[in-house]
């Protein structure tokens, strides 16, 4: 699966994650370090397993507590509309 934002959606790292901006609506999300960890590792083309790994490397968290935190980042990107599968 890639994941990709959806058009007219621009993000910006930030000392604290990162933010996103819907340049129509000018309406902005933050997103917390762990949040941004895994919408970067999907935009870079690499799957939830990657994104997985990616948490628990640079936290001190068990894999099935990363998948649900992947999972549940992923379903609200997707349920904002901020993000989509191509």
């Amino acid at each position: 699966m890639k994941l990709e934002l959806r058009g007219g959606i621009l993000m910006a790292e930030t000392e604290y994650g990162a933010a996103l901006l819907d340049e129509k609506s000018g309406e902005y999300w933050t997103l917390n370090p762990t949040a941004a960890v895994v919408l970067e590792t999907m935009l870079a083309g690499r799957g939830t397993d990657d994104a997985v790994h990616a948490l628990t490397e640079r936290y001190d968290v068990s894999d099935s507590l990363a998948q649900e935190d992947v999972d549940r980042i992923l379903t609200e990107l997707r349920s904002a509309g901020l993000v989509h599968e191509n």
